[in-house]
């Protein structure tokens, strides 16, 4: 794994709005970064990323079998009871899933551990799945890397794929809220993979999801919402007045409801409680502020939580580094630090990308402090050797 200093394109940005990509900067700061990208060779991606990551994957829906039977469980991942029965149905009848994210941090040397799964909302998507990709296809023609350098990239074959899978016969709309650009891509993005299987597609906003007298979801022409992405978490949903009408509605949701549970940052404990000393999880714990932590080296995260928000990061039981955000009320839990492997002062971070519960690809985020969050800068990455 070694990180490569390389001379950006020459128009990149150009390209980059041309192809759709117009968060290619964040608040005047850069996001995608092609002055350096990541260098791994085959058997680190299959054997240290892949593998890795499809074993966390039969480990994840494990749990989640048993927890959506578990009360307690259920309330110490903060579910609403209201919700309990609708996680249960979801899990039970097998309501399909379409794609998950998996951060995790790696050296090239170590197993690569995890420090959450992105179950319910992941983006980073696009530049992953694409951009990412288009990239490769310039640097290989312009000498940039190897002409035979490869990219752990079947991300977009698989969702098409997986999309086809469906056989879905009706509109299938895409959602999510107003004002984000790199959601709206995101969305716009999936929309483009459904389309490509066959599918015929529909943008609205979260905010113009109405209700009919039925209890049903409708659109702006008051038509039905029979299949529907939403790039909205699960518990804003269960949360939201139309939460409701969840149970009972036609809709089939993209993530399922019992993706809340995977996207719950309670699942880390009970992974670890479930496969302790796994070489692919860092200890974690439900944390009790009333309780000294079994580690003097460790972060706090919210149940429920974005983008780095309102991480509390120690070391020797004094807090060092926190975010801010909105996120906490529902309580939070511990893991063991186990900061980036800083590289040139730069810390990546592994987002190993599943679609249909199968492992397919990576987008690598890389930040100069220790708590990744929404200001990372996303590189691109290579196979070579």
């Amino acid at each position: 794994m070694i990180r490569k200093v390389l001379t950006p394109r020459p128009g990149w940005q150009e390209k980059a709005e041309a192809a759709g990509f117009i968060f290619h900067h964040v608040d005047g700061e850069i996001y995608w970064d092609e002055s350096v990208c990541y260098s791994f060779t085959l058997r680190q991606v299959e054997a240290d990323i892949e593998d890795a990551t499809q074993e966390l994957v039969g480990m994840c829906l494990d749990t989640v079998a048993d927890a959506v039977e578990s009360e307690e469980i259920l309330t110490r991942l903060a579910i609403p009871p209201a919700a309990w029965d609708l996680v249960r149905a979801s899990w039970r009848e097998g309501d399909a899933t379409l794609y998950g994210r998996f951060d995790l941090a790696y050296d090239g040397q170590s197993p690569a551990r995890m420090y959450e799964f992105n179950a319910d909302t992941p983006t980073s998507l696009y530049e992953s799945a694409y951009f990412q990709w288009l990239w490769l296809e310039d640097a290989r023609g312009t000498g940039l890397v190897r002409k035979d350098a490869d990219q752990y990239n079947s991300i977009q074959e698989t969702l098409i794929e997986t999309f086809a899978s469906y056989g879905i016969a009706t509109p299938m709309h895409f959602s999510c809220v107003a004002g984000s650009a790199e959601d709206l891509a995101t969305v716009h993005y999936l929309r483009d993979c459904a389309e490509q299987a066959g599918i015929t597609t529909r943008h609205i906003y979260i905010e113009d999801i109405g209700v009919d007298q039925n209890g049903q979801f409708i659109d702006l022409e008051n038509a039905p919402i029979r299949h529907l992405f939403k790039l909205y978490p699960w518990e804003f949903m269960v949360r939201d007045a139309f939460a409701p009408y969840l149970a009972t509605c036609d809709t089939q949701f993209f993530e399922p409801p019992w993706k809340m549970l995977l996207s719950n940052k309670g699942i880390l404990p009970l992974l670890w409680e479930r496969y302790t000393n796994h070489p692919n999880l860092l200890p974690a714990w439900f944390h009790d502020p009333y309780r000294r932590a079994p580690y003097g080296d460790f972060v706090l995260k919210p149940l429920f939580s974005r983008e780095g928000a309102n991480i509390r990061a120690f070391r020797d039981y004094e807090e060092k580094v926190s975010t801010g955000g909105q996120y906490g009320a529902e309580g939070y839990v511990g893991q063991l630090l186990c900061p980036p492997p800083f590289i040139d002062g730069h810390g990546p971070v592994i987002g190993s990308w599943v679609v249909n519960n199968t492992a397919c690809g990576m987008g690598i985020r890389e930040d100069d402090g220790p708590i990744t969050g929404n200001l990372s800068r996303f590189v691109p990455h290579v196979i070579e050797g």
